[in-house]
């Protein structure tokens, strides 16, 4: 009679491992050719929200089969290893961690799907409100997961939230920064005085905006420093969106000698001024080119117009352009730029009785935008 049992008992230890070993290969042929055959398939066709559930699902799917196998291996086996509600509580907490994390990778191809479905709706979104759409949707599962499975092992949610209501005032001073920054955040979020991308300046900090997250925004600076600001620093300081400019200023005073006969200085004012026009990067809105003043030591003439292009490379492109096209014609009308310069009157004895200083400062060539 023991020996049957013993017998039984191996049998039944044999069927419970060979189970757990048929899952285990399911496991490897759905990873190795099923599911990429499905994901081929749904790639080919163009299906692409049903090819970025497939991807965000592979993984807990792949261990959805240990857990099936491991669950029907123990109803096999001889023992009883766990008593049979802990085992089916540990077994729904395993299936809802799965979901959870399933759902949670899913929430990353919000970035993809949310804009699409936005534009067949005809609603304009601005792209900053995507990374914050999605980091929400994933509190939000995190969250929903976290309660089903302390419901599941019988924890008092009700009781945590009204533990949560008598601490209330202690976690308000606690978390006061952080429920600033989040505020922070979803006012920038809401107003849009930038968006990921756009070239900004604040009294804190000055580059191009990478990402925003509930606390905190990220700026890549110029000199390729990524800068994390809190969101209530940048919601109360004053902003300038360099990239939403639709042009670009460039103003200076252009010098040239007191010995250029006025008909030259007057065709050389009207040529410049043409010059810009005809100039295809600049804008025809407003293009000032005056003689302006009687300097010390110069005839300055005053340029003021905008670059239609905004981005920093491209307009120090077109105001070095418009440099060497004023630079040939005064060539061409054979006018010099005036320059620092001294008269000294000596007696016959050599010594100096009056020096006059022609320029008490240089006004050459620049500019400020």
């Amino acid at each position: 009679m023991d020996f049957i049992n013993l017998e039984n008992t191996w049998v039944r230890i044999g069927i419970s491992a060979g189970i757990l070993l048929l899952f285990l290969a399911l496991r490897k042929v759905f990873t190795t050719y099923v599911f990429k055959m499905i994901l081929s398939f749904m790639q080919k066709r163009k299906v692409e929200t049903a090819a970025n559930i497939l991807i965000a699902f592979e993984k807990p799917v792949r261990l959805l089969f240990v857990i099936i196998g491991l669950q029907l291996a123990l109803k096999f086996f001889p023992y009883d290893l766990i008593a049979d509600n802990r085992e089916t509580q540990i077994f729904r907490t395993l299936f809802v961690l799965l979901i959870t994390w399933g759902l949670f990778n899913l929430s990353s191809t919000i970035t993809i799907i949310f804009p699409r479905l936005m534009n067949k709706l005809d609603i304009d979104v601005d792209r900053i409100v995507i990374p914050f759409i999605t980091k929400i949707a994933k509190l939000i599962i995190v969250v929903l997961g976290i309660t089903i499975i302390a419901e599941e092992w019988n924890y008092n949610i009700n009781g945590f939230i009204a533990g949560l209501g008598l601490g209330g005032l202690a976690f308000a001073l606690a978390a006061k920064e952080t429920v600033s920054n989040f505020f922070g955040g979803v006012v920038i979020v809401t107003e849009k005085p930038f968006t990921i991308g756009d070239w900004i300046k604040t009294p804190s900090v000055e580059g191009t905006v990478e990402d925003i997250t509930f606390r905190s925004t990220k700026i890549r600076t110029f000199a390729q420093a990524l800068v994390t600001v809190p969101n209530s620093t940048l919601a109360n300081e004053p902003i300038i969106n360099w990239s939403k400019m639709g042009k670009r200023q460039i103003a200076f005073h252009l010098g040239v000698t007191y010995t250029t006969p006025k008909l030259k200085l007057e065709k050389l004012v009207r040529r410049i001024e043409q010059m810009l026009i005809d100039h295809k990067d600049i804008h025809n809105d407003t293009i000032l080119v005056k003689f302006d003043r009687f300097n010390d030591s110069s005839l300055d003439i005053y340029l003021y117009f905008f670059t239609t292009v905004t981005t920093f490379a491209e307009y120090l492109n077109i105001k070095e352009d418009v440099n060497f096209r004023i630079m040939d014609l005064l060539e061409e009308e054979g006018v010099e730029v005036a320059f620092p310069t001294r008269t000294l009157i000596v007696q016959q004895d050599g010594m100096a009785v009056d020096e006059q200083q022609d320029l008490l400062k240089k006004e050459r060539l620049h500019s400020h935008s």
